[in-house]
């Protein structure tokens, strides 16, 4: 997973989004090679919308493309269950999510790592970004291995959480790791929180690097139009 990041690094090509010059935008970052972004919008478009005719037009063929009735219900159903889950990030302030997908060079598994990279923003009470930053993990969200930084974009704190589903939750029963990123804003009142999840927990400090070159990247204002 991080040979191949590290020997990319000479070679990186960055691409520039649309957002890059959206007027809303507030936090500008580089996402590494193997994430793939999210279309919220088009995933979370309201009915009878330009964006859901969108979504409509692109699943068409993969529905169209399935052998039977009962595959093309499942693939409802899990698309579904996908926006059910986005729909309660974004609720919960979430803009950003990525689906991460990495080769396991060290442990040799077949299988790719998954990961999952979110940016929350969260309303906080005006305090000075360092007491904000150091506050953000203090709380009873079970923050460990605590780390303060001081980047381009003012003062971070990453920390790791270990979560795991109830009892008679239908999810699978594996730990789940979340490795977060604590950016207050130069406003004093809105916090950034960068996340990457993943059950790969033995890959902690892997995951750790990744969302540590992540935050080397941030601005809170246009990178662009600070060049030029």
């Amino acid at each position: 997973m991080t040979l191949e990041m590290r020997s990319a690094v000479v070679s990186l090509e960055v691409t520039a989004h649309e957002s890059l010059k959206d007027p809303c935008t507030e936090l500008w970052f580089i996402e590494p090679p193997g994430f793939t972004a999210l279309p919220l919008g088009a995933l979370l478009a309201e009915p009878d919308t330009p964006e859901a005719d969108r979504l409509h037009a692109t699943a068409a063929p993969l529905l169209a493309s399935a052998p039977n009735e009962m595959s093309r219900q499942q693939f409802i159903a899990l698309l579904a269950a996908g926006q059910r889950m986005l729909g309660a990030l974004r609720e919960h302030g979430t803009v950003h999510c990525s689906i991460g997908l990495h080769r396991d060079d060290i442990g040799g598994s077949a299988e790719p790592l998954l990961s999952l990279f979110t940016i929350t923003w969260q309303d906080t009470a005006t305090a000075p970004r360092a007491a904000t930053a150091a506050r953000a993990v203090t709380g009873p969200g079970g923050h460990r291995r605590v780390e303060y930084l001081e980047q381009s974009c003012g003062p971070v704190t990453i920390s790791e959480s270990v979560r795991r589903p109830e009892t008679d939750s239908p999810l699978p029963h594996h730990p789940l790791l979340q490795i977060h990123a604590h950016l207050p804003h130069p406003d004093c009142k809105r916090l950034a929180v960068l996340t990457v999840s993943t059950v790969t927990v033995a890959r902690r400090e892997e995951y750790r690097a990744v969302l540590r070159g992540i935050v080397e990247t941030v601005r809170f204002e246009d990178p662009l139009g600070a060049a030029s």
